[in-house]
């Protein structure tokens, strides 16, 4: 297995970790409830931990790992100024669920390529997480 290739995959990975974590950021100075806006933080605090693991992946497979999102992350918060941000908390629920959903299929598709057994592991292992944030959010619709 070609470690580059590996390490590219995981940087496109953790650059949509990325993202998830800015939009998370936007999602949670939006909502005043205290109940929604701690599962916010929470699922904020996976994904914060999600890359953290993908970064020391990329480290010890010898890569640098991205420290941003780059274009697609100025894309994103664009399009989120044009659209407006969600303005009650079921907007916002549906959004983030909506953002996840997006973010496993990307990802998905990342673990289809070129990665080792132990990086897929660990993306299976986050994605498992994922859908238990999705679980949780639409408990709160």
């Amino acid at each position: 297995m070609d470690n580059q290739k590996v390490i590219n995959e995981l940087n496109a990975y953790l650059k949509g970790e990325y993202m998830g974590i800015h939009s998370y950021e936007q999602y949670i100075h939006h909502v005043t409830d205290p109940q929604i806006k701690a599962e916010l933080q929470r699922i904020q605090q996976e994904h914060k931990e999600h890359a953290a693991k993908i970064a020391e992946r990329i480290q010890d497979l010898g890569g640098k790992a991205v420290d941003d999102t780059g274009a697609m992350l100025s894309l994103k918060e664009g399009m989120m100024k044009l659209k407006g941000i969600p303005n009650t908390i079921e907007e916002i629920l549906e959004s983030a669920i909506k953002g996840q959903e997006m973010g496993m299929k990307m990802t998905e598709e990342i673990v289809r390529g070129d990665l080792d057994t132990d990086s897929r592991d660990l993306v299976e292992e986050n994605l498992n997480e994922d859908r238990e944030q999705i679980d949780r959010l639409n408990r709160l619709v």
